[in-house]
């Protein structure tokens, strides 16, 4: 606003001016006293204008600077950036991981699934056994009766069905969904229950050094609908085979399933890749392993 008052100042005093210079000349010279008055009056105007005018521009363009001027960093907002990739593990040609092997025997004649969860535990670092995991495995109550020529045991989905101890007491064994229950605990939001999966989502855990956990039979091929028997139990009909077996998987190759066999003791036990996985399919495809 300072800038105003000085056209003002200057212009004001040579009015006044040619004001007094007019009054004393004759009418030429007012004549021309008068156009230097209106030219010098109308330069002033514009001169006042264009003033102005540059400070209203000014103003405009300081609006526009100061809509350009870039955000300071304390200033914007905070960018999440989501550098979260699920991990692509590509299926190896072949795979052979050193997992500890327990045998199962004496103590535990049914407990082959107990046992290689204790390999698959022990895998992974956590300091458990066999024993512990009989005590802390879940058990159907169910008693065993025959009557009608019909069998009436617990079901295995529900928990361990009989004895583990013994073979002269009735028992069988104890399917995924206990066994993965009792993983759970060890090592919280870890578990990973892969039943239902197809053989090459197993081959993907392998390959990222983890081993399975699997329920297959003891003679690692499919088996006859002859081993096969039909238990009512409290949870409705189940189909079960006496042959029912845990095993470890440990890796494999073209031709072949490598697996630690809790029955035998065998560490990294083979058996053809085309009979395992058609007795694993026969037997639900059931399957557990821990993630990274």
């Amino acid at each position: 606003m300072d800038k105003l008052y000085l056209p003002l100042a200057a212009i004001i005093p040579l009015l006044v001016l040619f004001y007094l210079l007019i009054r004393k000349q004759n009418s030429m010279m007012r004549s021309i006293l008068m156009f230097m008055l209106v030219f010098t009056s109308i330069v002033g105007a514009f001169l006042l204008e264009n003033l102005q005018a540059s400070h209203v521009a000014q103003a405009v363009q300081s609006v526009k600077d100061w809509l350009d001027e870039p955000e300071s960093p304390a200033k914007k907002a905070p960018v999440f950036i989501d550098d979260y990739e699920p991990q692509i593990i590509p299926i190896k040609k072949q795979v052979l991981l050193e997992a500890p092997v327990v045998w199962q025997m004496p103590e535990l004649p049914r407990g082959c699934e107990v046992t290689s969860l204790a390999m698959l535990l022990q895998h992974q670092g956590v300091q458990t056994d066999k024993l512990t995991l009989a005590k802390e495995v879940r058990k159907n109550p169910a008693e065993y009766r025959i009557s009608n020529g019909k069998i009436f045991f617990g079901d295995p989905n529900k928990g361990f069905v009989g004895n583990m101890y013994t073979y002269t007491k009735p028992g069988l064994g104890v399917y995924h969904k206990p066994i993965a229950e009792l993983a759970e605990k060890y090592l919280p939001g870890k578990i990973k229950d892969l039943t239902g999966a197809e053989f090459q989502e197993l081959k993907i855990h392998l390959s990222d050094n983890r081993p399975v956990w699997v329920i297959i039979n003891t003679e690692y091929k499919k088996l006859d609908d002859s081993f096969f028997q039909t238990w009512h139990t409290p949870d409705g009909a189940v189909k079960i085979t006496m042959k029912e077996h845990s095993v470890l998987i440990t890796g494999y190759d073209e031709n072949s399933v490598f697996f630690n066999d809790p029955l035998t003791g065998e560490k990294n036990k083979k058996a053809p890749m085309k009979d395992f996985v058609e007795a694993w399919v026969q037997m639900g495809r059931q399957a557990i392993t821990y993630l990274p």
